[in-house]
């Protein structure tokens, strides 16, 4: 599973969840505790509404929880959402080992440049590919005045 605070740098940089099943989420309340709930037709679904997206709990007897704002959560992409956001950009994942632990690394063109991600765990290693996507995105359209009113 992809790290909180990597999860929480994407949504920051601009990376929007729209749940579907089979996506995992944590509800980002001093009461939610931390625990994992996935999106499934079966207990967990998503309600729109005109006012935004409710995250409703069908059957659920933990604790009395009908239903969160999609605001108070956050996503945990997996790997393959990850890798799919790379696109053709994805190069390799491969693994190394150092110091008797193993590293993932994920090879990507981002921008023109072939460049490297490594973490402890694959998922972490496209989390932070996708981050750099974004955030080098963002930075060459600032650049080249995209969005800019003229």
């Amino acid at each position: 599973m992809i790290s909180i605070e990597l999860a929480r740098a994407l949504r920051t940089a601009g990376l929007r969840w729209h749940p579907r099943s089979g996506d995992g989420f944590v509800i980002e309340t001093a009461e939610a505790g931390g625990e994992v709930y996935t999106v499934s037709e079966m207990t967990v679904e998503v309600h729109e509404h005109p006012g935004g997206s409710l995250i409703g709990f069908n059957g659920t007897t933990e604790w009395a929880l009908d239903s969160v704002d999609l605001g108070d959560t956050l996503w945990l992409p997996r790997e393959d959402q990850l890798r799919e956001l790379l696109r053709d950009g994805f190069v390799s994942l491969t693994t190394e080992r150092v110091d008797g632990d193993t590293l993932y690394l994920v090879t990507a063109v981002i921008r023109g440049d072939e460049r490297r991600y490594e973490a402890l765990s694959a998922v972490d290693a496209y989390g932070e590919a996708v981050l750099d996507l974004i955030v080098r995105s963002l930075v060459a359209d600032d650049e080249a005045g995209v969005g800019r009113e003229s």
